[in-house]
């Protein structure tokens, strides 16, 4: 019985941090609008700042897109001269995408952004809630860095 009970608190925990984690999502996304770029264009442009560079084949995979979105997401990213790509030296049928120096720049403001809107939702917060948060953090990256 005991068993039954842990596993319903887990369904509850986890239904309570998947709504928290979208509603989260939706205010930073508020934070993004400054940037100019969709949220596809900009995850993608995060995937290779923060990742390194990649084909457009890892990051349709990555972004769980098909291969010709991907194309248009990147040809858009280019356009605006946020990434650019280069031809692979060992296979030169192939190429990597990459972020330009203002792609960079630009990411690394949105983050910014982000990180502000965090730092004041946690603003009113008292040390120990603070402590608890940096635990959680702690505890979801250690989970999230699993594979799926």
């Amino acid at each position: 019985m005991a068993d039954q009970k842990e596993t319903d608190d887990d369904h509850l925990v986890a239904a309570r941090l998947h709504s928290a984690a979208l509603r989260l999502l939706r205010r930073l996304r508020a934070a993004d609008e400054s940037t100019g770029l969709s949220p596809a264009r900009l995850s993608v442009l995060s995937v290779v700042v923060f990742l390194g560079p990649r084909s457009i084949t890892e990051l349709a995979r990555i972004e769980q897109v098909a291969q010709p979105t991907m194309s248009k997401l990147v040809a858009g990213l280019k356009r605006d001269g946020l990434v650019r790509t280069e031809i692979e030296a060992r296979d030169r049928r192939a190429s990597q995408v990459l972020p330009t120096a203002a792609g960079t720049r630009l990411l690394h403001r949105a983050r910014r952004l982000r990180e502000d809107l965090l730092v004041e939702l946690m603003a009113d917060l008292g040390p120990r809630d603070r402590r608890t948060l940096r635990r959680a953090a702690d505890i979801l990256e250690r989970l999230l860095e699993r594979p799926a």
